[in-house]
């Protein structure tokens, strides 16, 4: 997915209802710890383990691993974003672990916000997997897949062109 159509789907995401946006993060969360799209997720998450051995520490491998206890747990912190009341507006920095990708996602749906990713190279496997997972949650809702998008290109020089987007990134 592309800036251009995250920025299509943010009116969607704007406006839709309280309660649209509680449905959504509800499928969302299925959609996670669904059997088929769990094993896609672990499935990624194996390659970016095995792309990331003997170039990162073990901590930071352990911070990439994905279970289905901790899928479970990102699905469960959705539900939590989704009991929680409409924020009035945040800023969010996202840490590209596999978990963070779920909850940043949830906290720009719950905010009627679109989220636009953009993680390490580590990681790309598994936030993509998920974030298709996330993606059918909207779409089930009738909310555009594409309000929780992933840059593709994990380089330096896409996170600064990201950061510096005019009229598309708010920076603090």
């Amino acid at each position: 997915m592309t800036t251009q159509a995250a920025r299509a789907a943010m009116s969607a995401l704007a406006l839709a209802d309280e309660q649209t946006r509680k449905q959504a993060l509800w499928a969302m969360a299925d959609w996670l710890c669904h059997p088929d799209q769990m094993q896609a997720i672990l499935a990624a998450n194996a390659e970016d383990m095995a792309a990331a051995r003997g170039h990162i520490s073990d901590v930071m491998l352990d911070r990439l691993a994905l279970t289905p206890e901790r899928i479970g747990a990102m699905a469960r912190g959705i539900l939590e974003v989704a009991s929680l009341p409409d924020p009035v507006g945040a800023v969010l920095i996202y840490e590209s672990r596999p978990n963070v990708t779920s909850d940043a996602a949830a906290l720009a749906i719950k905010s009627g916000n679109v989220c636009v990713l953009r993680c390490g190279r580590e990681a790309w496997r598994s936030a993509h997997a998920i974030v298709e997972a996330l993606r059918r949650g909207l779409k089930e809702n009738g909310l555009p897949e594409a309000a929780v998008s992933l840059i593709e290109d994990t380089t330096h020089a896409s996170a600064n062109a990201l950061m510096t987007a005019v009229g598309f990134v708010d920076l603090l």
